[in-house]
């Protein structure tokens, strides 16, 4: 109305149809304003008590306006063919172009003004907004968001594998503060934190909706679990190597898993496979695959045998290390510890890329990756962390005169192996610190 006109409906129709650029113009124009509309009514509505009894209700408004109104724009374009009053009067206004001026000015300043409002109003302490302090920052959230929306919607990495439903207890948080004034647990909650033997301080973040300013800890990370890049193609396929190979096995993991939660168990096994990889790679040397609850290390694919045994010989020691921290960690929720079982060997084997497709995979195949696998099984036989084979202690310039061992045999392979039994792995650091050769003074 600024410049003196205003189109009507008998004016518009036939300029929007005239086109049909227009037309698709304008209806796609609807449908994205409708939807962020939309998006922003349910990020407001989600957290809010009453929400999810008139879901059903708002999710047929959101869908049929927006196709009442496309249905009401076909149908009069369809009465074009009909007739409209006509239009031939009309003739466009020439505007000033001081008027055009002042409409862009007034414009202009009517979003500077909605910014500079916006950012007052964010500036202003709203009631209904609590206090979420985390252990490295804090932030305002609505009454009614979980937890958990409330430290995606801030950015916060926060672990949560069953999508929020309670399922798991991934997501769980250390309430450190503020508990007392918080709704109490559900019973959904309160049967996944009992069969966890959780503490009283503990809640699930994605069930916990506090009414009060709280404080929490996360208990678990939310770092993804991930290996490095193995050797290329054209740097280990098709060779013949001397290399030293680990089996590690997850002992009782069948009886475990019975006794946890599903996604626990994913998340579990995950953190004990990021322990074996973090040892591994730390060591020197490379997963080749996880097997079940099993894993596959290779030592050796670019360096002497002798080195790659001395990496195998530290990583057992790290892997074991590893695995008191896991049982630290989980102690609260694990009938038994976490018990391990590896065997090592070394020896020659072929290294190549094996597969079809996208299942192809850098692997090693052998006699010696049979040995180490059935050693792997000799130390279940003997309630123990490692078996070792002697070769691969000698590799390693450690001598093994002053140790038990067993000489056993590997089925399709003619004689016997020289093995080592060693009940905690941790003590092969000890070995490889005795067999060190003194530092000769400056």
């Amino acid at each position: 109305m600024l410049t003196g006109y205003g189109d009507g409906y008998y004016q518009v129709l036939p300029t929007l149809w005239a086109d049909p650029v227009n037309a698709t113009r304008q209806s796609l124009v609807l449908i994205i304003v409708w939807a962020h509309g939309c998006l922003g009514a349910w990020f407001w509505m989600r957290g809010r008590n009453w929400y999810p009894r008139y879901f059903l209700f708002f999710y047929s408004f959101a869908v049929l306006v927006p196709l009442l109104a496309l249905l009401g724009f076909a149908a009069g374009a369809r009465s074009l063919e009909v007739g409209l009053p006509s239009t031939a009067w009309f003739m466009p206004v020439r505007t000033a172009p001081e008027i055009i001026g002042q409409i862009r000015t007034s414009i202009t300043a009517g979003l500077l003004a909605m910014i500079a409002g916006t950012l007052i109003l964010r500036a202003i302490p709203v009631r209904g907004k609590i206090r979420v302090t985390y252990p490295d920052r804090a932030i305002s959230v609505a009454k009614g968001f979980s937890v958990l929306e409330a430290s995606r919607a801030a950015g916060i990495p926060h672990l949560s594998i069953c999508g929020g439903r309670g399922r798991c207890s991934t997501c769980r948080v250390r309430v450190t503060e503020g508990l007392e004034r918080q709704p109490p647990a559900s019973d959904a909650e309160r049967a996944t934190l009992t069969r966890i033997r959780a503490p009283d301080n503990v809640r699930l973040a994605c069930q916990l909706r506090p009414n009060h300013n709280l404080s929490i800890s996360p208990i678990l990370g939310g770092d993804n679990v991930g290996l490095k890049a193995q050797p290329t193609e054209q740097q280990a396929a098709g060779r013949e190597r001397h290399i030293a190979v680990l089996f590690c096995d997850l002992r009782d993991f069948t009886l475990l898993a019975q006794r946890q939660l599903p996604f626990d168990t994913v998340f579990l096994l995950n953190r004990y496979f990021e322990t074996i990889g973090e040892a591994v790679e730390a060591s020197g040397g490379v997963i080749d695959k996880f097997i079940g609850d099993g894993a596959l290390a290779l030592f050796g694919l670019n360096n002497s045998i002798e080195d790659a045994c001395a990496q195998a010989l530290t990583a057992t020691t790290r892997i074991a290390k590893g695995i008191d921290v896991l049982n630290r960690n989980f102690m609260s929720e694990l009938d038994k510890p976490l018990r391990i079982a590896m065997g090592m060997h070394a020896g020659p084997a072929i290294i190549g890329q094996i597969g079809c497709s996208k299942a192809s995979s850098l692997t090693a195949v052998g006699d010696t990756i049979n040995a180490a696998s059935r050693l792997e099984g000799f130390a279940k036989e003997y309630d123990a962390q490692l078996a070792v084979s002697a070769d691969l202690v000698r590799y390693a310039g450690l001598t093994v005169d002053d140790r038990e061992s067993y000489n056993i045999s590997i089925r399709g392979r003619t004689g016997t192996l020289e093995t080592l039994i060693v009940q905690n792995a941790e003590e092969v650091e000890a070995m490889m610190e005795a067999n060190r050769p003194p530092e000769t003074p400056a």
